[in-house]
């Protein structure tokens, strides 16, 4: 195994850097209009993440992001190889997921970082709070974390008013290829 490959396998389970990404991810829909201050589901956390992880896919779904938008940070690799990215999801039943999310929630909550909300008929929300606010502002600050943070504000921005299940739905019919394949495995 290379040295690129041994750091990219840590990163990939490096449940920090998904902490990281989950609170600018939340944070940024919180503070977008249409959005009621909170993320509303995991449901639509597993889909704006995806999203976010796969950012050269986002404009197929979310018609109000352009390719050409500078917040994806999208480089010539993306685009030829849209599936091949850091962190992949795998598909489950209701479309692309992480067996780590609930781990990461939980380490985010306990440390105060998130809050959880009542959500729409019954589901999950979830609020950054004042700490988690300032700590994603911090590190949107720092080069690393700034085209993270870029891509879930344009995210956010372009989901807003959209449901979980309305999200599943267009990964689904326009996604077809991608998550017509067995639940459990890897979105290449």
């Amino acid at each position: 195994m290379s040295h690129d490959a041994f750091e990219l396998a840590l990163l990939r389970e490096d449940l920090a850097y998904h902490q990281a990404r989950i609170l600018l991810l939340v944070t940024a829909v919180a503070a977008t209009p249409g959005h009621q201050n909170k993320l509303d589901g995991l449901t639509k956390l597993a889909k704006l993440d995806f999203l976010v992880r796969y950012p050269a896919l986002a404009p197929q779904i979310l018609e109000e992001l352009q390719p050409a938008d500078p917040r994806l940070h999208l480089t010539p690799a993306d685009d030829a190889h849209p599936t091949d990215v850091e962190a992949p999801m795998t598909r489950y039943k209701y479309g692309p997921w992480d067996d780590r999310y609930y781990s990461v929630i939980g380490a985010l909550v306990g440390r105060g970082l998130l809050t959880y909300r009542r959500g729409r008929q019954g589901s999950v929300a979830l609020a950054p709070t004042p700490a988690g606010k300032q700590l994603s502002r911090d590190m949107s600050a720092t080069n690393q974390w700034a085209p993270i943070s870029d891509r879930c504000h344009a995210v956010a921005e372009a989901s807003s008013g959209l449901t979980g299940n309305a999200l599943k739905d267009r990964i689904y019919q326009r996604l077809a290829p991608l998550m017509n394949r067995p639940h459990r495995q890897v979105i290449r």
